[in-house]
C-alpha cells in the first residue's frame, strides 16, 4: 500500500510558517520606573548655624565638599586665641588638599582679609588661620594620633 501525499506544505527549516493575519500596532510600552540607581538623593542636613559668618562659611563648605568626621569647638571661654575651631578629616591628601583649596576660595570670596595656612605641601594636615576660626583638615591616620579634639573639648582645669 502506498501511502498518501499530505497536501499541506512542508517546513523543511524547522520553523513554522508564519501565517499572514492582520496585527493591530503594538501599544507604547509605559514608561520605565526610575530605577534605585537613578533616584535622587534626600537633602542634606544644613550645617551647624551659629552667630558667626565665618563659622558658617566653613561648615557650609566642608559640607560640600564631603568631608569627615566634622566637629566645632567653642574656645570663646577657654582661648584667646580663637572663637572656635574645627577639625575634620580628608579621605586622603588629595582629599585633604581640594578641602583646603576651597575653602580658602570660600573664605576669600567672603571677604575674609588674612587668611594663614600651614601643610599645603604635604597634605597630611592643613591648617586654616581666619581669624576668629581656626581650621584642621586631617587626614585619619594623623587625626587618630594627634587627637586635637580631645585635647581641647575637655573642661577647663580648674584652679
Amino acid at each position: 500500500m502506498a501511502k498518501k501525499a499530505s497536501k499541506k506544505p512542508k517546513n523543511r527549516g524547522g520553523r513554522k510558517a508564519a501565517k499572514k493575519t492582520s496585527r493591530k500596532p503594538a501599544k507604547k510600552a509605559a514608561p520605565k520606573k526610575a530605577s534605585r540607581k537613578t533616584k535622587t538623593a534626600a537633602p542634606k542636613a544644613p550645617a551647624k548655624h551659629s552667630k558667626n559668618p565665618l563659622l558658617n562659611t566653613i561648615l557650609a563648605r566642608l559640607d560640600e565638599d564631603q568631608a569627615l568626621n566634622t566637629i566645632q569647638i567653642d574656645l570663646q571661654n577657654k582661648s584667646t586665641i580663637a572663637d572656635y575651631m574645627v577639625v575634620t578629616s580628608g579621605r586622603s591628601n588629595r582629599h585633604v588638599n581640594a578641602i583646603a583649596d576651597h575653602v580658602i576660595e570660600s573664605l576669600h570670596k567672603s571677604g575674609s582679609p588674612r587668611v594663614r595656612v600651614e601643610g599645603m605641601p604635604n597634605c597630611d594636615w592643613v591648617l586654616i588661620d581666619a581669624g576668629d576660626v581656626i581650621l584642621h583638615i586631617f587626614r585619619p591616620e594623623v587625626r587618630a594620633f594627634y587627637n586635637l579634639e580631645k585635647m581641647w573639648a575637655r573642661a577647663p582645669a580648674q584652679a
